[in-house]
């Protein structure tokens, strides 16, 4: 169920009537439950299994551990069945695939089989999120969550369900178990992150993937500046579809009385990489920093194990987005260029020194080049697509211009948000105005059709 389809505005209508009469009841988490269950089985009734396995073993995987010593051995069982399911379901055929080329580049006549399964949408959202409960009780971070039901509606809860943010138990739990109150504040700004989140999908981000799907689906067939453009295009396409889809997401919860976490903050105008991913995905940035980059050592054993630490780090990252070695490269670009200007950017010359807007540009053009090898569809068509960038001559690109003026528009606003002028655009007449374009566009301008998040596939 898609959040910009007509079947998800019946849904939430028919939800939202139910919940607010339930709100100061013990009806209020059952209803939650039952409703991101019929959410999510939406696509496949069949995935509800998956996501009942995840909640009961992470659930009973801490009661374990408060009532017995064997807390490690819970701990490990909570994580092994999480990581089971992913690597199931999401690396079976990677994993099958690499051992054929393997024993037929020895000379082997084994084979593995290839798992012929589908892969279940925002599997690697959900299973995080319920292992975070459990890695965070053990250290000490959580309370045990006394309820079954309360505990499968934070794992569930479907306005974050698929696609993140990724929240954490101390954060969504405590708002599960109060009564939850209401203000017309809230139901004004979940309306207007909806709608922002609303156009960026439809208006923006769906918009550049015409353009960025023809190139990139038969990369052959088109010459440099083609290419560069597409890619520069869907830099833009993943970061409207994405956070598009955080905000539809923050503003629904927010109507039902929810402050989910900010999961995107102006990530283009980041100033150095490190400020990059503080800015990008920010809810799986910082999992993977506490649940592997800090587990592993962190920086606190010399530069040596820091840089092996966050390179491990980036690229599981890059394996968590897919089964492929597109992804695995991808990560491992991001943490060289995290090797290469960590020492720089802690440099009084690049802090004072080198201007704002040349610091944003450099990592703007090295995130742009990373987002080859994760959309290029093989390793092949990634390598083509570097090299006709870098050689090819000059031909007639034919980028829409409109597509351009919205890019110029957008990438203005977010550098606005981080000058002096960022007071002048929380000015309610401001931000009315501009929900209200926005409104006006969608309802006279937005194809129609509804495409799928690009993150569902994660």
């Amino acid at each position: 169920m898609l959040f910009h389809t007509w079947t998800f505005v019946l849904f939430f209508i028919i939800v939202y009537g139910a919940y607010l009469p339930l709100r100061h009841t013990r009806l209020k988490v059952p209803w939650l439950l039952v409703a991101s269950y019929v959410f999510y089985g939406w696509w496949n009734p069949l995935y509800l299994l998956l996501i009942a396995t995840a909640t009961v073993v992470n659930y009973f995987a801490v009661v374990l551990m408060d009532r017995t010593h064997w807390r490690r051995l819970w701990l490990a069982v909570g994580i092994g069945s999480s990581l089971s399911l992913l690597g199931f379901f999401k690396y079976g055929g990677f994993v099958a695939d690499n051992l054929n080329a393997l024993f037929g580049g020895l000379g082997l006549a084994c084979k593995a089989s290839v798992p012929n399964v589908i892969l279940p949408v925002g599997i690697s959202f959900f299973t995080f999120q319920a292992m975070s409960y459990t890695i965070d009780y053990y250290r000490g971070n959580v309370e045990k969550e006394p309820s079954l039901i309360r505990f499968a509606t934070f794992v569930a809860l479907f306005p974050q369900l698929v696609a993140g943010p990724i929240e954490r138990a101390k954060n969504l739990l405590p708002q599960l178990r109060a009564p939850s109150r209401i203000t017309r504040q809230d139901i004004t700004d979940g309306l207007s992150l909806f709608i922002v989140g609303l156009f960026k999908k439809v208006a923006l981000a769906d918009y550049l993937a015409l353009y960025v799907d023809r190139i990139y689906d038969s990369p052959g067939q088109f010459s440099g500046p083609a290419l560069m453009l597409a890619t520069f295009a869907f830099g833009w396409q993943i970061y409207f579809d994405f956070s598009g889809y955080t905000d539809m997401a923050r503003g629904v919860a927010r109507m039902m009385g929810y402050r989910l976490m900010l999961n995107f903050n102006n990530p283009y105008a980041a100033t150095g990489l490190g400020d990059f991913w503080q800015r990008w995905h920010i809810s799986l940035s910082t999992w993977f920093k506490d649940y592997v980059y800090i587990p592993l050592g962190g920086n606190r054993r010399g530069k040596f194990s820091t840089y092996r630490n966050m390179f491990l780090t980036m690229v599981i990252s890059g394996l968590w987005h897919g089964a492929a070695w597109t992804f695995v490269i991808w990560g491992a670009l991001h943490a060289l260029g995290r090797f290469l200007t960590r020492e720089l950017e802690g440099t009084s010359f690049y802090r004072r020194h080198v201007p704002k807007i040349a610091k944003q540009l450099l990592v703007f053009a090295f995130v742009t080049f990373a987002w080859i090898f994760f959309r290029a569809s093989s390793l092949s068509d990634a390598g083509l697509i570097v090299s006709r960038i870098f050689t090819g001559a000059w031909t007639d690109p034919r980028f829409p211009l409109v597509a351009l003026l919205l890019i110029g528009a957008v990438w203005a606003y977010q550098f606005l948000c981080e000058s002096r002028a960022r007071q002048v655009l929380k000015l309610a007449p401001v931000r009315v105005g501009v929900v209200v374009l926005m409104a006006l566009y969608l309802a006279l301008c937005a194809p129609s059709g509804a495409e799928a998040f690009i993150y569902f596939q994660f």
